[in-house]
């Protein structure tokens, strides 16, 4: 179905036919129809509580009754619920601070997604909430001073990496230039990251002369993009070293490596390698990263003598799988060459797949045809590749079966006819594996009791039922007494007993005896005289209690 889109009060909403982006089944007890939608809402973040995202029941095009009706409800599977459903209003609205940076970091679009449920019928539709980004940070430096040391030597044309700085905000709210304040040497070059990361470097224009200045300061400035515009500065401090001719250089200028993720502390990576031209002293390199104290040197660090970068914390996949550092080898003299290094993450299965219960129903009546929904659930696993591929299935031999419907859901079924009176109730436990190598798994057992129909009648057993009564007995006197049986429970099996109308001797059976209709206690209405009554034979039907009754042949 085609999809709409309005704007209201700077919010975007779209609509999406039943079905098309369904990501949450309902669990049903028997076969039924439900409906699903997607709506989509687009809010500034940093809204105050109680505010109006989205008018859920008109979007969707429902009245505030069948919200009430249906017990409307959001299901979320995050730790923190952002909003909340106003189920008389039928509007969604701000429950808690809705901050940008904290949710999505520097991912765009940032959004979350949750479903509302609605009962009898069951309703499905999802709703997805993308947060847009305001201009709530200035640009940052981790340092307030970045010092230099430069050789007089230093030609026109050498370049000095600069620090970074950080912005938490993205898009336009982003950093978006650098400057530097005026001075009579440098000028600054901006270069941008394969992630659009900016960085800057400053190029001497003007030969430095250290018995003239043997120092100087001016300031680098970072500004965003955002309205009205933010700015951060750091100080530049240069101490102008004397002679030194020949920068280092460095054998590639991008390294790639890989490494797997969980690594031990102080596993190697890869070796950097750059060398000087000078002599002596001069020729001595060190090597450092770019932006020392940025997150990434919490994770790799650099032998500042050999060139050999480790790892220093924890390397996750699932948290970022490509790592991209900026290099720097420096020699004596203070003249700095630049190179790259790409670090590309392996994939262990270190993930288990998470087994989450979305709907589940039980009892499940025993008449409920093969097919018939009991449970949905949704399974997931961190991990990647084969290692993030998992299969269901269910872990005994039971009348049930798993279903695969969309990504990442699967839907619980009875797979044949049951009877409650041969099993009355159901452990279920559903497997989850993972394809990694060795595969990880996750269990999750349901129990399930199976309600009684009233598909059992009434048996005597026997057929034929003997007794002797003396003549002469006093009325009232019992002769037998008569049991059925029904496998079925409650009131479906609860037994009435009924004595079939029929004739002696052209009266009604009913003159000669009676049948206690709960006990089935048959009794002699009347006195017997055995030279003009013999024998009796009469018919009492054994009858349930349930809807409609059965009865016994």
């Amino acid at each position: 179905m085609m999809g709409w889109e309005t704007r209201t009060s700077g919010w975007i909403k779209w609509r999406f036919g039943c079905g098309r982006y369904l990501l949450l089944v309902i669990l049903l007890c028997s076969l039924c129809d439900f409906t699903t939608g997607h709506i989509r809402y687009s809010i500034p973040e940093e809204m105050k509580k109680g505010s109006l995202i989205g008018n859920v029941a008109q979007d969707l095009g429902l009245d505030l009754k069948r919200l009430r009706s249906g017990r409307a409800r959001i299901v979320s599977g995050e730790n923190v619920q952002y909003t909340e459903l106003n189920a008389d209003k039928g509007i969604l609205v701000v429950k808690e601070r809705i901050d940008r940076e904290q949710l999505c970091g520097d991912t765009t679009p940032c959004s979350f997604s949750f479903e509302m449920i609605l009962e009898n019928p069951m309703e499905l539709h999802q709703i997805t909430v993308e947060v847009t980004d305001i201009n709530d940070h200035s640009p940052t430096f981790k340092k307030d001073h970045l010092s230099f040391e430069i050789s007089e030597s230093a030609t026109k044309g050498a370049y000095f990496p600069l620090a970074t700085a950080e912005d938490a905000d993205v898009g336009v709210n982003g950093l978006r230039d650098y400057s530097l304040t005026e001075n009579d040497h440098f000028i600054l070059k901006q270069h941008s990251n394969t992630d659009g990361k900016k960085f800057a470097d400053m190029v001497l224009q003007k030969p430095l002369d250290r018995e003239t200045t043997p120092s100087l300061s001016f300031k680098l400035v970072a500004v965003d993009g955002g309205t009205p515009q933010k700015s951060g500065t750091v100080n530049i401090i240069i101490d102008v070293l004397d002679i030194n001719d020949n920068a280092p250089v460095f054998n590639q200028s991008v390294y790639k490596a890989t490494v797997i993720e969980n690594a031990v502390k102080d596993t190697s990576v890869v070796t950097v390698n750059a060398t000087d031209a000078d002599s002596g002293l001069n020729s001595d390199v060190t090597y450092y990263f770019s932006d020392r104290n940025g997150p990434l040197g919490d994770l790799f660090k650099i032998n500042d003598k050999n060139g050999v970068i480790l790892t220093s914390g924890s390397i996750d996949f699932e948290k970022d799988k490509k790592y991209e550092l900026q290099i720097h080898a420096k020699d004596q003299g203070g003249l700095t060459a630049s190179s790259k290094v790409i670090i590309e993450v392996t994939d262990v299965n270190d993930n288990a797949p998470v087994i989450s219960v979305m709907s589940f129903t039980s009892p499940v009546s025993e008449d409920s045809p093969p097919g018939t929904t009991i449970g949905i659930i949704n399974v997931k696993d961190l991990d990647s590749g084969d290692n993030g591929q998992v299969s269901c299935k269910i872990d005994q031999n039971a009348p049930f079966k798993i279903k695969s419907s969309l990504r990442n859901y699967y839907t619980l079924v009875t797979d044949s006819v049951l009877d409650r009176e041969s099993v009355s109730e159901y452990n279920i436990t559903v497997v989850a594996t993972d394809g990694g190598i060795p595969p990880l798994s996750a269990k999750r057992t349901f129990n399930l009791k199976v309600s009684d129909v009233n598909d059992n009648a009434p048996v005597f057993p026997q057929s034929l039922y003997s007794a002797f009564l003396p003549e002469n007995n006093s009325p009232g006197v019992s002769v037998l007494t008569l049991r059925a049986k029904d496998p079925d429970e409650n009131q479906n099996a609860r037994m009435s007993y009924i004595l079939e109308d029929s004739n002696i001797g052209g009266s009604p059976i009913s003159q000669y005896v009676s049948v206690n209709v709960e006990t089935g206690v048959v009794q002699a209405v009347r006195s017997f005289d055995y030279e003009q009554i013999k024998e009796l034979i009469f018919v009492v039907k054994a009858q349930d209690g349930g809807s409609p009754p059965l009865s016994s042949n």
